[in-house]
């Protein structure tokens, strides 16, 4: 089923991943009747090799936050579907709480009745692998599915932000159209996402560099995950809105969610930073600098200091009792429902994934020495820097 005539909204449009949503909507779609960019910031170059690419579909800016009704209900005006990508990840706790809710909650709430004021007959949320997990105990889940059944309860502002704002995703399922008929929407909880343009590797790869072109371990071996590729998440969401489209599998898909992963081979996210930083020349620890429970007990002393001192000084530990059970929590889940039910299979093969990474990786390499002042001398520091704060889907 084509989305052709449809209009539709991408929230997060400059994003990385709601830049490859919208280039595939545009190579997919050919007949497509206008994307809509919805963006903070919107990117100046991306708007203008879109237009220079081609494409007979009608390209729209809207340039604003999330949480300004106006501009949400001009957005939606006409729009047939919407896709929303936008919000703030934090897994340092550097954002306040109050700004996080803003925006992934808030900001979510107000598309989603500006939808229904608009007519908007489909809705599909980007939510995340943390919504799921994993818990506070650290308790393993193997190649799980949707019904799965996992104690969860989540202490981590972004994963409560990120979960509450799926719930109202779903919750909208079903309601009244303004004009009549019923939205339509459902919720897509990506694992990992890495590929061309991710901020989180490129951190560690620093990192590297200051330690001598060797990683930093911060999860054990064992503790494996499924890490997706950005392509292949995109396609997912191009399957979920063709899916919504399609009077036959808008029923089975309509009201829930699905995990979004591909066939990476299971590993800890340590060692996935290792495989896509290999061909580079990066090593990796054996093991992390300290044991995992001493590790742990670190984190928790930070965390205590960063809510002691924030009313005083902002400070920002590079590790977390959260980040440290997400990083050493075995977490793997299938995407056989979303095959099953939307028709979605990875486009993108393994290795393929991984070349077109460390493809990448190496055109930015030059740069990131360059800003360090390491193009002929890596071994001069040792220092350790801070990975990524916030960065949009």
């Amino acid at each position: 089923m084509s989305l052709a005539s449809d209009i539709c909204l991408v929230t997060g449009a400059c994003g990385f991943l709601g830049e490859r949503i919208v280039r595939l909507l545009l190579e997919e779609e050919r007949e497509l009747a206008e994307i809509r960019l919805l963006d903070r910031n919107v990117r100046l170059n991306f708007v203008q090799s879109l237009e220079a690419s081609g494409y007979q579909t009608k390209v729209s800016v809207f340039e604003g936050d999330i949480r300004d009704s106006a501009l949400l209900k001009r957005a939606c005006h006409g729009a047939t579907l919407v896709i929303h990508t936008a919000s703030i990840i934090d897994v340092l706790g550097a954002v306040d709480y109050s700004e996080l809710h803003g925006v992934n909650v808030k900001g979510t709430q107000r598309l989603l009745e500006a939808c229904i004021q608009e007519n908007v007959a489909s809705f599909i949320y980007t939510s995340s692998i943390e919504v799921a997990g994993p818990n506070p105990q650290g308790d393993p889940v193997i190649n799980g599915n949707e019904d799965t059944p996992y104690p969860c309860r989540l202490k981590f502002p972004y994963s409560k932000t990120k979960q509450e704002a799926e719930r109202l995703s779903l919750q909208a399922n079903g309601e009244p159209l303004r004009g009549g008929g019923r939205l339509a929407t459902c919720a897509l909880r990506p694992m990992y996402i890495y590929g061309e343009g991710c901020r989180f590797t490129v951190g560690h790869m620093v990192r590297g560099i200051r330690n001598k072109d060797v990683l930093l371990r911060a999860s054990r071996r064992e503790a494996t995950v499924n890490p997706v590729y950005v392509g292949n998440v995109a396609y997912a969401h191009l399957h979920a809105a063709r899916a919504l489209r399609d009077p036959q599998r808008r029923a089975a898909v309509r009201g829930n969610f699905y995990f979004i992963s591909d066939d990476t081979p299971p590993v800890s996210y340590s060692d996935f930073n290792h495989v896509v930083l290999e061909p580079l020349g990066f090593l990796i620890q054996e093991r992390p600098v300290l044991p995992f429970p001493l590790l742990f007990l670190v984190a928790f002393i930070l965390e205590v200091l960063q809510k002691l001192l924030r009313p005083f000084v902002r400070f920002t530990p590079h590790l977390n009792p959260q980040l440290l059970t997400m990083l050493n929590t075995p977490f793997t889940f299938s995407y056989r429902k979303a095959q099953r039910d939307m028709g979605y299979t990875p486009r993108y093969a393994w290795e393929e994934s991984r070349k077109r990474t460390t493809d990448w990786l190496a055109s930015v390499l030059p740069g990131e020495r360059a800003k360090l002042g390491l193009q002929a001398a890596p071994d001069q520091f040792f220092h350790n820097i801070s990975p990524p704060k916030t960065l949009c889907n």
